[in-house]
């Protein structure tokens, strides 16, 4: 009797491709446990040790660029194609490269904020590294139970991270930060059963495989499953109506960790979300991308709006509208993918992906410059006459978010996101888009502006600024000008897909 042996489920791990993430995880472990022994004099060294951490998970990005790897991988047989829970692609890299480099400079400036505002040092920066991890974990994921274990291990740490302030703002900010989430998170868990059931699997590609056969009785709720699926990927973009957590978790945070969430955490929801709706729902493309076009359309419309109600004097003003900004700056987010849906999606996955990198650059550097000059608007009238160097930095920072000159780079994110939606055939979306761009130039011409108005008679007495901070601006400011010199560095990086 011929017998034939099972396929082997023990497999070995490709290190060098889970290399990236891997280094924070293990890092916040050492942190944690050192943070038990070292005096507090010397608690300071954990917050450079992070940052040494981080740069060493960069440098483990370079062995992968020419050489995409995946691990973690079911067999497949003649009709089943191996599928892997894990694949280091062009399109992983790149989001990797933005969540680890966004990590390093929010590192930086921590470094400041944990001292000044009194923040348990190694808490801080176990929870920074554990969200870190999972942030970069999930552009990688291909299989929907490690892409909602990734999001909640981004996710989780936070929450805990938004709630160390101890002005009882951090505590309403966090709680309203956790209960929308968790609401998100189970309804994406809901939808995950319901596409479950109808495809046997969980792996993106075998489900776009299979939605195609559905039978006709399982359709209705593989549709319903496909949307509740997205949903909490639409909250970490913060997309309206999933928004209304943000300005209040912004304006509670410590501003570093408001940097945090609005450019990592954004980063790591959109990731998962192309890399659901195109490699696992693309069969659907016409529904999902209608409904995430309507979805753009709002988040940049509400987004731009609620910055325009922001008042000058008010507390935690200048956070505020760089909170409502970055929701309206997810609608843009959300137009490329949206464009996948109806037309090329290699290419409108590209230009979400260099779109991500601009913003993330740009709005990383005006986090910087809030950090050391102030979370009021007024804070920054006359700040060119004060901190010259601090105030150019930040108009340079405001214009690319405006996608005017001399900001280069954020008018060619711009325009690649115009041009894919235009391709896609939804001219009616870019319309829309054209109507907020010239809103939003409103509001961040009028913060420009008061960086060169004349100073207030009272001006707070001028402090040295931290080695950190000034590493942390330069950092960006220095990323925006070389891609402002050479923008096709951006197209370089976003060049790989979900597709190549």
């Amino acid at each position: 009797m011929l017998t034939v042996a099972a396929p082997s489920m023990i497999q070995s791990v490709d290190w060098v491709a889970i290399a990236p993430p891997l280094v924070p995880a293990a890092l916040a472990l050492v942190v944690l446990v050192a943070d038990l022994f070292l005096p507090p004099r010397h608690k300071p060294l954990l917050g450079w040790l992070s940052v040494a951490g981080l740069v060493a998970a960069l440098a483990l990005l370079l062995p992968l660029v020419d050489s995409p790897r995946s691990t973690f991988c079911l067999p497949g047989s003649a009709h089943v194609p191996t599928s892997c829970s894990y694949v280091a692609d062009h399109f992983a890299l790149a989001f990797q490269l933005l969540v680890l480099g966004g990590a390093l400079v929010v590192a930086l400036l921590s470094i400041v904020s944990v001292e000044e505002d009194r923040l348990p040092t190694g808490e801080f920066w176990f929870l920074l590294l554990a969200a870190t991890c999972g942030a970069a974990l999930l552009p990688a994921c291909r299989d929907l139970a490690s892409l909602v274990v990734a999001l909640e291990v981004a996710s989780l740490p936070a929450f805990a991270l938004v709630a160390l302030r101890r002005d009882g703002r951090g505590g309403e900010a966090a709680l309203k930060f956790f209960l929308s989430s968790v609401t998100a998170t189970a309804v994406t868990l809901l939808g995950v059963s319901f596409v479950y059931a109808a495809t046997g699997s969980l792996y993106l590609d075998r489900i776009a495989a299979a939605l195609p056969g559905v039978p006709g009785q399982l359709q209705p709720l593989t549709a319903v499953g496909t949307v509740l699926t997205l949903v909490g990927f639409a909250f970490k973009t913060a997309a309206v109506p999933f928004h209304f957590w943000v300005p209040d978790t912004y304006a509670g945070a410590p501003v570093p960790v408001a940097g945090y969430l609005s450019v990592v955490g954004k980063a790591a929801g959109l990731s998962g979300l192309a890399a659901i709706a195109v490699l696992g729902f693309h069969s659907y493309g016409r529904d999902w991308g209608l409904a995430l076009a309507v979805l753009a359309a709002l988040t940049m419309t509400v987004g731009n709006v609620g910055a325009l109600r922001q008042r000058g004097d008010a507390p935690h003003s200048a956070v505020r509208l760089l909170a409502w900004s970055s929701v309206a700056q997810a609608g843009y987010l959300l137009a490329p993918i949206a464009a996948a849906g109806w037309g090329a999606s290699a290419a409108a996955i590209g230009a979400t992906v260099a779109f991500a990198l601009v913003y993330g650059v740009v709005n990383l550097g005006a986090f910087a410059v809030v950090t050391s000059a102030g979370s009021r608007l007024d804070d920054y009238r006359g700040l060119f006459s004060r901190r010259p160097a601090a105030a150019l930095a930040m108009a340079f920072f405001l214009l690319n978010l405006a996608g005017l000159p001399p900001g280069v780079i954020g008018l060619f994110g711009k325009v690649v996101v115009f041009r894919a939606v235009v391709d896609s055939g939804m001219g009616w979306l870019a319309v829309i888009m054209a109507v907020n761009v010239v809103i939003a130039l409103y509001y961040y011409l009028v913060w420009t502006a008061k960086l060169f108005q004349a100073a207030p008679e009272a001006v707070a007495v001028r402090r040295p600024v931290p080695v950190a901070l000034v590493g942390a601006l330069a950092l960006a400011a220095a990323l925006g000008v070389v891609l402002s010199v050479d923008p096709q560095l951006v197209l370089q990086l976003a060049s790989g897909s979900l597709f190549g």
